[in-house]
C-alpha cells in the first residue's frame, strides 16, 4: 500500500518489524506492549494515539522517497508518449537522409 491510515484501532503485543512507511498514520489508536524495529514510524505519526508498554529499536532515519499521491497511470504514460513524439521528426529525417545519401556516405 502506498500509504493506510488505522483510526480507532487496538494494538496489543504486536511487532512491527522492518517496515517503510510514506503516509501512513495512526489516529486515535492504542498500543500496548508493542515493540517497533527497524522501522520509520516516528512520533509525528501517531495523532492523539495512546502508547503504553512500547519500545523502539533502530528507528530509521533520514529523507525517505516520497510521491505525491496524485501521479496516476494517464500522466505517466501520457509523459512518456509526449517523450517519443518529441523524437519523432528527427527519426522521419534520418530515414529519408539514409535513402538519399546512403549508409555508408553518412557514416564517413
Amino acid at each position: 500500500f502506498k500509504s493506510v491510515t488505522f483510526e480507532d484501532s487496538h494494538f496489543k503485543n504486536c511487532v512491527f518489524e522492518d517496515i517503510t512507511s510514506m503516509n501512513t498514520y495512526f489516529r486515535n489508536c492504542t498500543f500496548v506492549n508493542t515493540t517497533f524495529y527497524n522501522t520509520d514510524l516516528e512520533q509525528y505519526k501517531f495523532v492523539d494515539s495512546e502508547l503504553i508498554n512500547c519500545t523502539f529499536f533502530h528507528i530509521r532515519t533520514g529523507c525517505t522517497i516520497s510521491f505525491s499521491d496524485d501521479y496516476s497511470a494517464y500522466w505517466i504514460y501520457f509523459v512518456n508518449f509526449l517523450g517519443t513524439l518529441a523524437v519523432l521528426p528527427g527519426n522521419i529525417v534520418s530515414a529519408l537522409l539514409m535513402d538519399r545519401i546512403g549508409r555508408l556516405t553518412m557514416l564517413g
